[in-house]
């Protein structure tokens, strides 16, 4: 039933505990430059056909909808789909394999859709729908 998904991981988030400390390490550190996409909250870094979020650790935990202490890694995969529908039909497919939904499919402050769920051993991963991030046909995402 899955099958007419693409099979891919499009971004790497990390929680961070200070955001403008680590964006300065991937920029000055490494010499990579963030992407205009990026905002007060949130840094892009293209890495090839994938993408890396930089994002202030609780408030990772808070748009996952876990609990920032505990078990919380600190980090999540995202499934960019096609079309804002296809987040709703890859989060009840993950559902109905085992995964456990952390936050339903809901539309964005941003413009897009999204939800998470827990693979059955606990790795997050974002589904999501971004009208600002292209995919280009090989499904590699593109950054503005």
């Amino acid at each position: 039933m899955a099958a007419d998904f693409e099979p891919r991981v499009s971004l790497i988030t990390l929680g961070v505990a200070d955001l403008a400390r680590a964006r300065a390490f991937y920029e000055t550190g490494l010499g990579w430059r963030a992407s205009p996409a990026s905002q007060d909250e949130v840094a892009f870094f293209q890495l090839g056909g994938l993408a890396l979020a930089l994002f202030q650790r609780s408030s990772l935990a808070e748009d996952a909808g876990v609990a920032a202490g505990g078990g919380f890694a600190g980090i999540a995969l995202a499934h960019n789909v096609r079309q804002p529908a296809d987040v709703d039909r890859l989060l009840a497919l993950a559902q109905a394999a085992g995964a456990r939904i952390t936050r339903g499919a809901e539309t964005k402050p941003w413009g897009g859709r999204s939800g998470y769920f827990a693979d059955p051993d606990g790795h997050l991963w974002e589904i999501a729908w971004n009208p600002h991030f292209g995919l280009a046909a090989d499904g590699a995402l593109r950054l503005p």
